[in-house]
């Protein structure tokens, strides 16, 4: 299994901007990484009335959409893939950040607002390596300034090159 670090919170929390400032950083740090995010909701990344659409309509299983530059797959699920399952989907990679799914065994990062009014989820959940948060919290854990892209990218480092 590829290297999965969890960027865990709640809605709200800011997990997909800690995301996209910090794609850049672990890439300039000589990491490639990939991104599993997770949604509660039906999604429909396909635009109705398209070929792509229209073959998932009749019936297709998968259906790929092909450029010179990026590839979709749209596939029709009979039931939710386990974390295995998706990581056999990517193309290997130094390491996959997993947004939502923080129910999933893995290591994690957690973002933390307090203005939330939600429990943090260390407090249950052994996996959480840090967290990264907008205040100062009292808890055992390394604590990131939820705004330090770089301290936050190099904590990530760190990690991820303990475990080579």
């Amino acid at each position: 299994m590829q290297k999965v670090l969890g960027i865990a919170g709640w809605s709200g929390s800011g997990k997909t901007t800690l995301i996209e400032a910090l794609l850049p950083r672990l890439a300039a740090r000589g990491l490639r990484v990939s991104v599993i995010k997770h949604s509660h909701h039906d999604i429909e990344p396909d635009v109705p009335g398209k070929d792509t659409w229209r073959h998932r309509q009749a019936g297709a299983a998968e259906v790929m959409l092909l450029s010179p530059h990026r590839v979709a797959v749209f596939a029709e699920l009979a039931e939710a893939l386990t974390l295995e399952q998706q990581l056999a989907r990517l193309q290997p990679v130094d390491l996959v950040l997993l947004e939502g799914q923080k129910w999933e065994p893995v290591s994690k990062l957690e973002v933390h607002r307090p203005q939330l009014g939600k429990p943090l989820l260390c407090a249950d959940d052994s996996r959480v390596l840090a967290v990264a948060s907008d205040a100062v919290l009292d808890i055992a854990l390394p604590q990131l300034a939820l705004n330090d892209y770089d301290a936050i990218a190099d904590f990530i480092v760190r990690w991820q090159e303990e475990g080579k």
